[in-house]
């Protein structure tokens, strides 16, 4: 019986180390942040692949969803409803655009980075709108800057 019980609480503690390793950030989608009007907070997370991110809608009328052609290879599109929260689990690595689609020309974009971004220039090609285009802009910057920080 105590062999049984051992090898319960082995197993348990395994389990437990392999859901400990993936983490679930929170991104707030707001009418208004630190950043101004219409954002996502935080707008650049940088993530391990298997981690998840969480679009909570702070204030009504936003939604989380993936920029066509802002994706890794084989990366799956999302697209969460307006005024809900949507868990995105991301298990490619990459940069993934994401964008409220009634505030997107307004500029409310964020930018997901997962392990190592590898489809950057494929990314940065991507054609946006209105404000979206610096949004992005100062974001890739922000990214580059980080790698900068790293060497």
């Amino acid at each position: 019986m105590r062999k049984y019980l051992v090898m319960a609480v082995v197993a348990a503690a395994i389990a437990a180390a392999g859901g400990a390793t993936a983490a679930e950030v929170e991104v707030k989608m707001l009418n208004k942040g630190t950043e101004g009007m219409m954002v996502f907070e935080p707008a650049l997370v940088k993530i391990a692949p298997g981690d998840t991110v969480k679009f909570v809608a702070a204030d009504k009328g936003h939604n989380a969803e993936s920029i066509k052609g802002m994706l890794p290879d084989g990366a799956e599109p999302f697209a969460g409803k307006s005024g809900e929260e949507i868990a995105v689990k991301f298990d490619q690595a990459g940069i993934y655009g994401v964008k409220c689609m009634p505030h997107y020309g307004m500029g409310m974009v964020a930018m997901i980075v997962v392990g190592t971004p590898a489809n950057e220039e494929q990314a940065k090609a991507v054609l946006q709108v209105g404000k979206a285009k610096q949004v992005f802009a100062a974001l890739f910057e922000k990214l580059a800057a980080t790698k900068t920080a790293a060497k």
